[in-house]
């Protein structure tokens, strides 16, 4: 299960009553820098204006690709490691807006990660330190440290094995 807060809304569908849940001004702003940084090819400026502007959590040599789409309301709950890579295209929400209801959700990739382009991750998961995602995956769970996995719906293809610590 994805680990995200639920917040019941009344009336119209949550999403309807965006600006309930979201100030419109911090929206426009994330709208704007997100709109440059996913067409800017220089890695650091990009992000230095992820961390800068969106309060995005970003460790040393990780490399957003163009097209990544980050979450427009909350992308202070993304949070990426070290020597990561987010590959072409991908999407990474924090938020979901559902009928009757809305949810929030930490997304945190771990050290020396590897997304494909075109991967879909959703709110509330943990991506852990290693693990690649192919091509395509709609991450719909957290990822185990060391894991490769693919496909919609999102499958474990391998684990690599932990070395052994000398006792």
């Amino acid at each position: 299960m994805r680990n995200t807060e639920r917040y019941p809304v009344t009336g119209s569908n949550a999403l309807w009553q965006i600006y309930k849940t979201v100030p419109f001004w911090k929206v426009v702003k994330n709208f704007i820098v997100i709109q440059l940084a996913r067409y800017m090819p220089f890695i650091p400026v990009k992000n230095w204006l992820y961390k800068t502007f969106l309060g995005v959590k970003i460790g040393d040599q990780t490399a957003f690709a163009l097209m990544v789409m980050l979450d427009i309301m909350f992308p202070e709950k993304i949070s990426v490691g070290k020597n990561s890579i987010i590959g072409y295209n991908t999407t990474i929400l924090a938020h979901e807006y559902l009928i009757d209801e809305y949810r929030l959700g930490e997304v945190i990739i771990g050290d020396r990660c590897m997304i494909g382009a075109n991967s879909t991750l959703l709110p509330g998961i943990t991506i852990g330190d290693g693990a690649i995602v192919s091509a395509g995956t709609l991450v719909h769970k957290s990822v185990p440290a060391g894991a490769f996995v693919g496909g919609n719906p999102m499958q474990v293809i391998h684990i690599k094995e932990q070395p052994k610590e000398d006792i």
